[in-house]
């Protein structure tokens, strides 16, 4: 029994998300995906970096994949988020660890596209294959979104599978919210953070 663990944003869901996942199931038995998450007091910290939260990127991921994927909160940070940092030497980076390990039986493999991350996986022993970064990013899918929302052309239709189209125009006051403001996140060690919890 072999078990996928992918471990991502995840914000939006996009085709490029669609393409990997599709890759890892044919790769392992079990795929268990893990939008990143972070909290303060049981309060999750949404950002114009990370605008939607744990169960509307939920909804995303099942709108394709159904229950053929697991989906779970387990890749959570709990404020301050500096308490994780520097992983190996943090107790709250080895309990994040466990968390991701959770239920896990038999082998395992992390995957990333991301070199930075993959570095961090290596560290924590998540045994991690790092894959092909894809062309598309959730990031570049974000601002076609925040451009949208401020009546600029956009196409970021296309950049998503349709049944994730529909779930995102639900949730569209989400990016209204967001279009106008400052991006509070900060970057370290090839992690993004937000700025809200991290020094609490």
């Amino acid at each position: 029994m072999v078990t996928a663990l992918y471990l991502a944003h995840l914000n939006p869901v996009t085709n490029a998300h669609v393409e990997i996942i599709k890759e890892l199931k044919k790769q392992a038995d079990i795929v268990k995906v893990m939008p990143v998450v972070f909290k303060d007091d049981g309060r999750e910290i949404n950002s114009k970096s990370f605008p939607f939260n744990f169960q509307a990127r939920k909804k995303m991921l099942e709108a394709i994949f159904g229950d053929s994927i697991k989906i779970t909160e387990d890749y959570a940070f709990q404020a301050p988020f500096k308490k994780y940092l520097p992983p190996l030497v943090r107790r709250k980076s080895w309990k994040l660890r466990k968390q991701i390990l959770d239920g896990i039986e038999g082998d395992y493999f992390s995957y990333t596209g991301d070199k930075a991350e993959g570095y961090m996986l290596k560290m924590y022993r998540l045994k991690p294959k790092i894959g092909e970064r894809k062309s598309l990013s959730a990031t570049s899918v974000k601002e076609k979104l925040y451009d949208a929302a401020l009546g600029k052309e956009s196409s970021w239709k296309e950049d998503v599978p349709k049944e994730i189209v529909k779930i995102i125009e639900d949730e569209w006051k989400t990016v209204e919210k967001f279009a106008n403001e400052e991006d509070q996140t900060t970057r370290i060690v090839g992690m993004k953070f937000p700025k809200e919890g991290y020094s609490k």
